[in-house]
């Protein structure tokens, strides 16, 4: 074995292994190597998150790394996320507001089983010359960016040690980096997550026998989305592996189900009986069949650090990750090894990368930042329909309108765009995130002010037009110019979203006029009728397009549990 490497990458999970894959591709002279400590192959249905993918994460696996036709032919498609509102009806799940789609998503995602997966990117990594070396506990690292890095392990029972240009820590909740160079970061999002596999496929169409609500959706479509139970401060997860289990997650707000009522199997399962009692009813018979089971408190947290000028960098979860709702695992892994490979490959060009590495981290940071009010404090609405409902439109409509758009166009590698988009006071990345910041709070305004049980009715995104354009818009492929301005117009809906969303839910709650203007950077649900009024005369309140009013129409709940 070699002893000198251009990268070494600590941690052979999905993280790591994608990096190597990425950079290998990209340069097959580059010498890496890769330290896992697990001893043997992953097992099928590996005990690990980031099962489920999405947009942003698939084109990385598909497109970037190659990886399409082994996605369509090994593991499962994946039909979008799939919620179940309507917590007051819990016991009928063809009662429940439901929102999905009703057919196979022109831009594909995944459920990937990870155990089968990551062996399967460890035996390419192998014939394509990466060393790949299991059984290694790392013991050290000692940073020296001008005389190189030398990290010690051990194997066997046997010491080691390398030298290398880059490390790359890939260790996970570890963060083996993170604890020797002490940039920990607290994170004011808590929530706490436990998950299980059980053996055999669950599809929860069988969960009813009305006929009609079978039928909604071609046969087997339910089963390939990544499930929601949604309740007040917590959801419930069931994902189909292409082993043929079947995996199971619960996320809790702690200022609402204490952990300690679900951090063991049989408080989970008591605990599904009393809060989603009709998964917990169909969960039962598979419960002699449960494979495995892990508990995690706090799963979401921060770093200090990214990318260094100093040939080092923290990928995947050894960086920062902050809830699974979503399905974002796999994007948080996407974009810092995008950005993590940019820098290797660059300097190993003979390119002074520090003033990259620099603009690179900032970014990263901000980019995870700009995320966080999406969820802190939003579980409490979990239980709301209609709220709810538009919340999770607002959020797909932003990923998909800036951040995956750049992604699928190269934008967080080229300076230009970076810079056009994130580096003075009212660039778009800076309007973006106030806008967003000033939803999230109207979101948890509108919760107190309106909780009404809405029932029986269906909808799919798609059928959202504004959204649906989004979307497919992914696939487009544009120049540095046409895409910076294609962010800017996909900004401007977003406000014209924003000011609709407004407009409508003040209409109801406090008598404003329909066709009032409004300013979406300013907007509040706390201000007085007279200032709503005042603010719609002044500079950067705005009118909605007809379009976009009539999309919204299409997620206004209409049909209430009777009394």
């Amino acid at each position: 074995m070699n002893n000198q490497y251009d990268v070494a990458i600590l941690g052979g999970g999905l993280a790591g292994l994608t990096l190597a894959m990425q950079l290998k591709q990209e340069e097959p002279t580059i010498r890496i190597v890769v330290l896992e400590m697990r001893k043997t192959e992953a097992p099928d249905s590996a005990h690990k998150v980031g099962e489920s993918t999405v947009e942003l994460g698939t084109y990385y696996l598909r497109e970037v790394l190659g990886l399409k036709d082994y996605l369509d032919e090994y593991q499962l498609p994946k039909i979008g996320l799939r919620f179940y509102f309507s917590p007051q009806v819990k016991e009928k799940i063809d009662q429940r507001v439901e929102l999905g789609a009703k057919e196979t998503l022109p831009v594909p995602s995944h459920q990937i089983d990870r155990g089968i997966f990551e062996n399967e990117l460890t035996k390419r990594l192998l014939d394509m010359g990466v060393e790949v070396v299991l059984g290694a506990r790392i013991k050290d690292v000692n940073l020296d960016h001008q005389e190189g890095h030398t990290v010690t392990y051990s194997k066997a029972g046997e010491t080691h040690q390398i030298t290398c240009n880059w490390v790359s820590d890939a260790t996970g909740r570890a963060g083996l980096l993170k604890r020797k160079l002490g940039f920990e970061k607290p994170l004011e999002h808590n929530i706490n997550a436990v998950w299980f596999r059980v053996k055999g496929e669950i599809d929860v169409t069988d969960w009813s026998d009305n006929e009609a609500w079978q039928n909604t959706l071609p046969s087997g479509l339910r089963r390939l989305g990544t499930i929601h139970f949604m309740g007040k401060g917590y959801w419930v997860w069931l994902i189909p592996l292409v082993s043929g289990n079947t995996s199971v997650g619960i996320v809790a707000d702690p200022r609402f189900h204490d952990f300690a009522t679900f951090n063991k199997l049989d408080k989970a399962m008591n605990w599904l009986a009393e809060n989603e009692p009709l998964c917990a009813e169909k969960l039962e018979p598979y419960r002699d069949g449960v494979i495995d089971f892990r508990a995690l408190k706090h799963y979401s947290h921060n770093s200090g650090r990214f990318y260094s000028t100093e040939k080092w960098g923290v990928v995947g979860e050894a960086g920062a990750f902050l809830d699974p709702f979503y399905s974002p695992g796999t994007d948080f892994i996407s974009i810092g090894n995008t950005w993590m490979s940019d820098l290797i490959l660059r300097d190993f060009r003979g390119e002074d990368v520090a003033s990259r590495a620099i603009i690179y981290e900032r970014v990263h940071s901000a980019f995870f930042n700009s995320w966080v009010p999406i969820y802190n404090q939003q579980y409490e609405l979990f239980g709301n329909t209609q709220v709810m409902l538009v919340k999770i439109l607002w959020d797909w409509g932003v990923y998909w309108a800036i951040p995956t758009l750049l992604f699928t166009n190269k934008g967080y590698i080229n300076l230009e765009v970076l810079r056009a988009l994130f580096t003075n006071r009212n660039s778009l990345g800076i309007r973006l995130g106030k806008l967003n910041v000033q939803m999230q709070q109207f979101f948890r305004a509108w919760n107190q002010c309106s909780d009404e049980a809405f029932v029986n009715t269906f909808i799919d995104f798609f059928e959202v037009p504004f959204l649906k354009k989004l979307h497919l818009d992914l696939e487009k492929q544009h120049s540095v110019e046409n895409l910076i301005a294609q962010c800017e117009e996909n900004l401007n809906i977003l406000e014209q979203m924003a000011a609709e969303i407004y407009r409508k839910v003040s209409a109801k709650e406090k008598g404003t006029p329909k066709d009032m203007k409004i300013n979406p950077y300013q907007f509040s649900l706390e201000l007085t009728n007279e200032a709503l009024l005042e603010q719609a005369t002044q500079k950067g309140a705005i009118d909605t397009t007809a379009s976009i009013s009539n999309d919204l129409e299409m997620v206004w709940l209409n049909e209430k549990l009777p009394v």
